[in-house]
C-alpha cells in the first residue's frame, strides 16, 4: 500500500494534536511537516507543543521542526486545523501551490464550490473538485472540508431517514462539549456547575450545513436539502461528546420499526478509519452518554438512542459523536481515505 506523507496545519493546536495521535500507525499515511503559527516554527514539536491528551508526544514527532503555516511544506496531502482567522488565506495558499487540502476549518465550508463531506453520505460531492479548480484556477490543488463537529452528530441519522422516507422540517437541539472551544476554550468559572445556552455563529452553521451535506450534486451545483433546520445550541459540562437532541417530520408515513431499520441499516464504508458500524441504534433508554458511548467505533461511530413517536413531531431521537474524532481530525482523515480510493488523490 503506498505511503502519502502528510503536513498538519495548526499542529500544536488540540485538533491538531488529535490529527498525531490518529495517524500513528495508519497504513496509507505518515507525518513528514508540522507547521504552526510564528511562536512555534523553528522549535522541534516537543519544544513546541504543550501536549492535552492522554499519554505522551509520539516519538515519530517529537523531533519534526515546526515550520511556518505558508507553502511549500515536505508532504502530499496538507490536512489543516488552523483558526478560521487565518485558514481561509493559508489554505488558499497551499491549494494554489498544488496541495490537496482536508480542512476542520470553518472558512471554506460553505462556499459552492468546496465539498463539505461526511463520506458515507455525500461522496459524490467530490465532483465539485473539478469545477474548483477550474474556477480558481488551482492546477493539482483543491480543497475538501469536514462539517462542524455538532452536525456530524444528528446528519447521519437523518441522511438515514432522509433516503428513505424523505424529510419535511427539523428541530434541533445540540449539547455540546468543551473541547470543541478548543484550549484553553471556556472559563472553568464559566462552564462549571452551568450550562451556556449561546455559542457564537453556531446555530446558523449548524442549520445551512446540515442542508448542504444532504443536499444533491447536479449539473456541477449543490442543491441543498428542501428542507427547514432549526438549532439551539448549548454549552455544556462534558469534556469530548456531542449530544442532540432531534425531532423530525418526515414526508412520507414510517413505523418506529422502519425508522430504527433505515439507521441500522444506512452502510458503513470499508475504508481504514470506517467503523463497523457507521449508526449504532441502541434500545437502552439512558443511552447514548458522552462518558459511555464517544469512543463507540474507536470514537467514529454516530450513537443513536431513544428513538420514539413524538407528540408534536413524527419522531424524535438522540445522537452522539465524539466531537473531537468522528467531528474533527478523524472526519479529516476518513476525507482523504475516500479522495485516494476515488483516485482523486
Amino acid at each position: 500500500m503506498k505511503k502519502y506523507r502528510v503536513g498538519i496545519l495548526g499542529a500544536t493546536g488540540t485538533v491538531g494534536q488529535r490529527f498525531i495521535q490518529l495517524l500513528q500507525g495508519h497504513p496509507q499515511f505518515e507525518i513528514s511537516a508540522l507547521a504552526a503559527s510564528d511562536r512555534s516554527a523553528g522549535k522541534t514539536y516537543a519544544e513546541a507543543c504543550a501536549w492535552k491528551l492522554t499519554g505522551v508526544i509520539p516519538e515519530n514527532v517529537r523531533d519534526i521542526e515546526v515550520t511556518p503555516i505558508e507553502p511549500p511544506i515536505d508532504c502530499d496531502i496538507v490536512f489543516s486545523s488552523l483558526p478560521s482567522s487565518v485558514a481561509r488565506e493559508t489554505e488558499e495558499a497551499f491549494a494554489r501551490a498544488g496541495f490537496p487540502v482536508i480542512s476542520n476549518s470553518s472558512s471554506y465550508r460553505m462556499d459552492a464550490d468546496v465539498p463539505l463531506l461526511i463520506p458515507e453520505i455525500n461522496a459524490d460531492h467530490l465532483g465539485l473538485i473539478d469545477i474548483q479548480r477550474q474556477k480558481r484556477g488551482f492546477g493539482k490543488g483543491f480543497i475538501v472540508t469536514n462539517p462542524n463537529c455538532a452536525v456530524v452528530s444528528f446528519a447521519p441519522p437523518l441522511a438515514a431517514l432522509h433516503r428513505k422516507f424523505g424529510i419535511e422540517s427539523v428541530v434541533v437541539t445540540t449539547m455540546q462539549a468543551i473541547s470543541g472551544a478548543g484550549y484553553p476554550g471556556v472559563s472553568s468559572m464559566d462552564i462549571t456547575d452551568n450550562v451556556l445556552p449561546y455559542i457564537a455563529g453556531e446555530e446558523p452553521k449548524v442549520e445551512i450545513e446540515a442542508q448542504k451535506i444532504l443536499g444533491t450534486f447536479s449539473d456541477g451545483s449543490i442543491q441543498k436539502a428542501d428542507f427547514d433546520v432549526s438549532a439551539q445550541c448549548f454549552r455544556v459540562h462534558v469534556l469530548d461528546g456531542h449530544t442532540a437532541s432531534v425531532r423530525v417530520d418526515l414526508r412520507e408515513t414510517a413505523t418506529l420499526e422502519d425508522v430504527v431499520a433505515a439507521m441500522k441499516t444506512f452502510p458503513s464504508l470499508k475504508l481504514h478509519s470506517s467503523p463497523e458500524v457507521f449508526i449504532d441504534v441502541t434500545e437502552e433508554p439512558s443511552r447514548p452518554q458522552p462518558r459511555l458511548d464517544r469512543d463507540n467505533g474507536n470514537g467514529m461511530t454516530i450513537s443513536v438512542g431513544r428513538v420514539f413517536p413524538d407528540n408534536v413531531f413524527d419522531y424524535r431521537f438522540v445522537a452522539l459523536s465524539h466531537n473531537t474524532v468522528r467531528g474533527a481530525a478523524g472526519s479529516a482523515i476518513l476525507n482523504a481515505e475516500l479522495l485516494i480510493d476515488r483516485g482523486v488523490i
